[in-house]
């Protein structure tokens, strides 16, 4: 039974197979983990379970998502909710492309939101004031509840994202110190504020 203060634990997926092809997959139901992300998925069980477990998992509905989360709730013994907002941010008619001038494209979009242009769009997806949004109200609401909530969610959103809801992090930082698959980002609620505790293994407030 969850007691104590509110932690939140975001962790990124397991490599997939869409990192190895290179390809667009962000409403993904057809990359799954690799023998790698699975592995990957049980060494982050271990470490939180080390740590004192969890009282609850959030996954994203993209499946290499879903079965990292499944591969730490086998392990911790915690349910799992889908929740839509830790997908991974659009690219909307970019999906399922591997095309080098696309992904030029998504190099170009986010060194501009990295650089406070808010409103561009991949491939006419998302913006990044609407991934913020959407990630924003899914962290406040986790952070009302007490004990350990571990977020399994993706790289790019969480990279794109986290600079603007979390105390600790600019998007230079963040884009200097990517997540690698089941990375973690811990956070901590203090005073209505979310506060970045750790980044991978770094804290970020000491370093900045």
């Amino acid at each position: 039974m969850a007691s104590g203060a509110a932690r939140l634990v975001l962790a990124r997926h397991g490599e997939s197979e869409a990192n190895l092809l290179g390809e667009f997959s962000n409403r993904g139901t057809t990359h799954p983990l690799t023998p790698l992300g699975r592995k990957q998925a049980r060494a982050l069980a271990a470490r939180l379970d080390h740590d004192g477990g969890v009282d609850r998992i959030l996954s994203s509905p993209v499946l290499r998502a879903r079965q990292t989360a499944d591969v730490v709730a086998e392990v911790l013994g915690a349910e799992i909710v889908i929740d839509d907002r830790l997908r991974e941010f659009d690219v909307g008619r970019f999906e399922g492309s591997r095309a080098p001038e696309h992904w030029a494209e998504y190099d170009e979009v986010v060194a501009a939101w990295a650089a406070g242009d808010r409103d561009r769009r991949v491939g006419g997806g998302e913006s990044l004031r609407e991934i913020e949004d959407r990630l924003g109200s899914l962290l406040v609401e986790v952070a009302a509840r007490p004990g350990t909530s571990l977020l399994v969610g993706h790289g790019g959103l969480y990279l794109c994202a986290l600079p603007a809801l979390l105390d600790g992090v600019s998007p230079g930082w963040a884009f200097a110190h990517p997540l690698a698959p089941t990375v973690t980002v811990e956070v901590h609620p203090d005073a209505g504020r979310l506060v970045c505790a750790r980044w991978a293994d770094l804290v970020p407030r000491l370093v900045e």
